[in-house]
């Protein structure tokens, strides 16, 4: 039994899966959502916390950290495009995402294990003493994620498009509205999470920072993803590749260009354009699609600046987080939390611009045209580099001044009960009260200074190493010992804080704390620094049968010293008697001030990205949507090559003036595109394509025509078209004009537009020259129903 017209026009309401439909949506599309929704959480909740992973755990420097933070994302734009290939010509949509999700999930896994300190903490300190195990094991973990995560980028997505049918166009559009909102819903949740993840004390034998859970948890989410999109398997509908139109086209330039270079001599005439070079081989449509296609692709060269700055938030911006103060009320903010703003506004900033912005520029009479939007959102990402320059600016205010590699410093503490007057040489008096210490460090610029006490003979010689500051402590009897300490020469990592306690009574002390024990602190000397997070701490002081209680709130970033005077009176509460010192002042520039270089970079991204991704498919023929897709992923990938390459070759002082520098090249490639932008004319290239397939069938018909006429009607037809040659002969001379009413493409030197029915009086098209046609083909011109107007 064959199958009758309502069984078609059954099929065609129905999805293409076998899966069965819940309020006309096939079950299928259900899986597709989670997965895309545990891949993005998986994927943003690594990438958050990456660029600290790279600087605390595996020691690396902010530049080298910044590098291939960008190289990892920069190779996460390039895979998509080895995807897109898989999928269309070889394995097709749903083999492609198994299989590079398979991959994904190995590298999730192996990113994770490389973050277990405990492999190689052989001594137990809480720090990874083979460093060479675990930075080749994350960089093969990143490699496999940017092979997964790039390549199934451009096949999720349109493998959840071909579930629904030639009629279900209204729940298609509802799917991919959902599918983005997965996207940024994924992306939110992670950042919040994953740096809470890391923030925790883990560890088998001892505790540190807990990548390996950070890392953990999204490699779990990607197993989740992976198991999820199997079990939907026998309701896919499943396309069969039919190759990819990117290899089309890259053959079709390749022989044009090849071709354009075996006919290089003067003998062979020019044509009006190079892709017309293909023309032996390849369809005149195809190459006028590609030309369409090129016009836009030009558009994107100066466009990879944006994303140079753009993505620098998860790096550049997450360490100028780690020095400031994270304090929001009773909330801890974790520097690697504030990107969670981006995705917020996102959500934010989508719809007032749809629905409030645009409309009212609108309604103001200014043509806000894509191009321009785009140009604006070029503008305010300049504007939140230099926001954030400012912002840097107030943070280098509060940073401490080290020693250079040529100098030293030096702070005094006076260990005793009574003030003392020290003479430091090349230095004014400095009194120092009793349990005190002096204020600031001094500085030196040679190893050797000497330090007198005022009214007394004692005079010592302090050798102090160059690069370094101390701490020179003066004991109650300045006859006996004096001993120097080493202090902090660098900010206390990862907002935490670092502290010791200095004993200086005559009796063994013994500090702890809940989260540390200096154990056993001997009569006038000091205990290393510990680490202590940012909150309230109480300290438990103990000597003999003697105990009692300190407490203190540490903020982020700060170096303590404490000091136990001999006059210390224990009882339960010793607060009014231990000395403070602050060797490093904690972070003091809050967080919040960042949220207007996040929101103007969030305003920028919607009016680039957004406008940008809607300009380009606007613009491209119907089979160019995919080349010029990978185009744009392209422009991301190579603005993150731009990012290392400044990162190592400017190599500047500040970072300040690194961000001015962006923000300088930007405002420069802006202006660059705003001139490109101003000659680019909008076509439909829908209706050019129809012109053209109208020609050809015209063509068709008349060979067909040509091809049934009867032998016996040779000489008449010959007599007609010598007839029909006379007129056109004289039709020129009499009248250099030609009149039509008709849909018109009007072609600038560059650019060409179509403009639906327009009645003109145009130059006949052999008065034009080969740039007025933009190089596409004369066939489309040569129709009765196509002319070029003279603009």
């Amino acid at each position: 039994m064959y199958p009758t017209d309502k069984d078609d026009l059954n099929k065609e309401h129905k999805s293409r899966g076998k899966s069965k439909e819940v309020l006309g949506y096939p079950i299928s599309i259900f899986f597709i959502i989670v997965n895309e929704f545990c891949e993005r959480f998986s994927y943003y909740g690594m990438r958050a916390v990456l660029v600290l992973y790279f600087k605390y755990f595996l020691r690396w420097d902010d530049d080298l950290a910044t590098s291939i933070y960008h190289t990892f994302v920069a190779f996460c734009y390039l895979t998509p495009i080895l995807g897109a290939i898989v999928a269309d010509s070889w394995l097709g949509k749903f083999k492609t995402i198994i299989y590079l999700s398979i991959v994904y999930a190995i590298g999730q896994v192996a990113l994770a294990v490389s973050a277990i300190h405990d492999i190689t903490d052989s001594n137990r300190d809480g720090t990874p003493d083979n460093l060479t195990f675990h930075v080749a094991l994350s960089m093969v973990g990143l490699l496999l994620i940017a092979l997964g995560t790039g390549g199934i980028k451009p096949c999720v997505a349109a493998f959840g498009g071909d579930q629904f049918g030639d009629t279900q166009e209204k729940q298609r559009r509802t799917f991919f509205s959902v599918f983005y909102l997965c996207i940024n819903g994924g992306s939110l949740l992670s950042t919040i999470i994953t740096p809470i993840l890391r923030a925790q004390e883990c560890g088998i034998h001892s505790k540190s920072k807990c990548y390996a859970l950070a890392f953990g948890v999204p490699a779990a989410l990607m197993v989740v993803a992976l198991v999820v999109f199997i079990m939907g398997s026998g309701m896919y509908y499943k396309a069969k590749p039919e190759g990819n139109i990117m290899l089309k086209v890259s053959k079709c330039i390749g022989f044009a260009i090849k071709n354009r270079y075996r006919h290089r001599s003067k003998r062979y005439p020019k044509r009006q354009h190079w892709m017309d070079w293909a023309e032996e081989k390849y369809d005149k449509l195809l190459i006028a699609q590609i030309k369409i296609a090129l016009r836009v692709l030009f558009l994107y060269i100066p466009l990879p600046m944006f994303w140079t700055l753009f993505d620098q938030k998860g790096s550049r911006w997450t360490l100028q987080a780690t020095t400031m103060n994270g304090y929001f009320g009773s909330i801890v903010i974790q520097p690697d939390q504030m990107q969670t703003i981006n995705p917020i506004l996102i959500l934010t900033l989508v719809p007032i611009m749809e629905s409030l912005i645009y409309p009212l520029i609108k309604k103001c009479g200014l043509n806000f045209t894509p191009l321009k939007k785009m140009t604006v959102g070029m503008i305010l990402a300049a504007l939140a580099f230099v926001a954030a320059a400012m912002v840097q600016l107030q943070i280098d205010k509060t940073l401490p001044v080290f020693p250079s590699k040529s100098q030293s410093q030096l702070k005094l503490l006076n260990m005793g009960n009574a003030s003392v007057t020290v003479h430091l040489q090349g230095n004014d008096l400095l009194n120092l009260p009793g349990a005190q210490a002096s204020e600031e460090y001094f500085q030196f610029d040679r190893s050797q200074v000497d330090v007198s006490v005022v009214g007394t003979e004692v005079s010592k010689i302090v050798f102090l190493a160059r690069g370094q500051r101390h701490t020179l402590l003066i004991p109650s009897d300045i006859n006996d010992e004096w001993q120097l300490a080493y202090d902090l020469t660098y900010k206390p990592q990862e907002g935490s804080n670092e502290i010791r306690f200095i004993n200086g009574m005559s009796e063994p002390l013994n500090v702890s704390s809940t989260a540390l024990n200096f154990e056993i602190i001997n009569p006038f000397h000091y205990s290393s620094y510990s680490p202590i997070q940012s909150g309230r701490a109480t300290f438990t002081l103990q000597s003999g049968l003697q105990s009692c209680e300190y407490s203190k709130d540490f903020g982020f970033g700060g170096s303590y010293t404490f000091f136990v005077p001999s006059t210390l009176k224990f009882g339960s509460n010793c607060q009014e008697s231990i000395t403070e010192i602050v060797n490093i002042k904690p972070n003091s520039v809050h967080m919040a001030l960042q949220i207007p270089q996040y929101f103007l970079i969030t305003a920028g991204e919607v009016m680039f990205s957004v406008t940008g991704l809607e300009f380009s498919y606007s613009q491209a023929p119907s089979n160019m949507k995919s080349v010029l897709q990978a185009g744009w992923l392209l422009t991301n990938a190579f603005g993150n090559f731009i990012v290392l390459i400044v990162a190592e070759i400017a190599k500047l002082p500040k970072q300040w003036t690194e961000y001015v520098l962006f923000a300088s090249l930007l405002v420069a490639v802006c202006i660059i595109f705003s001139i490109m932008a101003s000659f680019y004319t909008y076509i439909d290239p829908t209706a050019i394509e129809a012109q053209f397939k109208k020609a050809h069938d015209t063509d068709g018909r008349e060979d067909k025509r040509r091809n049934s006429s009867s032998s016996d009607d040779e000489d008449h037809q010959s007599d007609q078209t010598n007839g029909a040659g006379r007129q056109r002969k004289v039709m020129p001379e009499r009248n250099n004009k030609r009149h039509s009413c008709h849909h018109s493409v009007h072609i600038f030197p560059i650019y060409s537009v179509l403009q639906p029915d327009v009645c003109e009086v145009s130059e006949p098209l052999s008065a034009r020259g080969a740039a007025e046609t933009n190089g596409l083909p004369r066939e489309l011109f040569a129709n009765e129903r196509l002319n070029v107007a003279n603009v």
